[in-house]
């Protein structure tokens, strides 16, 4: 069965024991490791592997040819995008990013939709030019003076110091405070020509595998981990696998519709039936 999943140290924690044969009954998985950006292009071509993870803000494109599964992915609190700069004085201050150069990891990423929501609601006059980045370029390059300010994701939560920059704001605090739910960042889908119980099971015991057995997936975690360090890896994980990746449940599904309901209403995603989210 091929499917792609970002060589993130989340992703690689939770697939780590089906990828390495060790679910019993689950067939064997041809790995694809991808940005989101790519694996959301992948999905929406129609012509993607049997399983992916992509942005809960790209499900609108694709929920024709795949179908969510309730496990796998990446939903929590506390982990949400952060706005970066290195204009210490923006601190906490959303009108700095009026007509500025922003990079973003997708354009079709829950952290860009986040971000066009949070916008709208707190940035005078809009930001300007919006570019699309590998998200491990970005503080880089906002460091680097080649943008004004950066969305980022996953763990330079923890490492955007080492750069020099500076928070000018928190999505997921955002997002919390506005609506009481957890945060939709990655999603596991399949596609519904299969049998999505038997993925979404394999799925589960894949994550279960990897709690009962933290060390086992050490090695393959960390040689995909793009060079950071095992310390951020640990936290890296311990973020973004909860028991949402478990299962969604009753909060994370409504965090995924609310989401979802509200781009469609500001037209920032398609129309869709929200009977496909289960």
């Amino acid at each position: 069965m091929k499917i792609a999943y970002s060589p993130c140290p989340n992703d690689t924690f939770v697939f780590h024991a089906w990828a390495h044969g060790l679910i019993e009954g689950a067939p064997e998985l041809d790995v694809m490791y991808a940005d989101i950006d790519i694996t959301n292009g992948l999905a929406a071509s129609g012509e993607g592997p049997e399983v992916l993870k992509i942005s809960y803000a790209a499900l609108p494109w694709v929920l024709q040819d795949y179908a969510l599964l309730p496990c796998g992915g990446a939903l929590g609190r506390g982990c949400g995008p952060l706005v970066l700069t290195a204009n210490a004085a923006a601190a906490g201050n959303p009108a700095a990013l009026t007509g500025k150069k922003v990079a973003v990891p997708s354009e079709r990423s829950t952290a860009y939709l986040l971000f066009r929501l949070w916008a709208a609601q707190n940035v005078p006059g809009g930001v300007g030019e919006i570019v699309v980045m590998p998200f491990h370029e970005i503080m880089p390059a906002v460091r680097d003076g080649q943008i004004d300010a950066g969305l980022v994701i996953h763990e330079a939560r923890f490492t955007y110091q080492n750069y020099g920059l500076t928070l000018l704001a928190d999505m997921g605090n955002w997002w919390e405070g506005d609506t009481g739910l957890p945060i939709p960042l990655g999603a596991i889908i399949a596609k519904r020509s299969l049998d999505l119980e038997a993925i979404a099971g394999w799925a589960r015991a894949s994550v279960e595998y990897a709690w009962a057995h933290p060390e086992a997936s050490r090695d393959y975690v960390m040689c995909h981990a793009q060079e950071m360090s095992p310390d951020v890896a640990r936290q890296h994980i311990g973020l973004y696998v909860n028991e949402f990746t478990r299962d969604l449940g009753d909060k994370g599904y409504e965090a995924v519709t609310v989401l979802l309901s509200r781009a469609a209403q500001e037209g920032l995603v398609p129309e869709f039936d929200l009977a496909l989210l289960k």
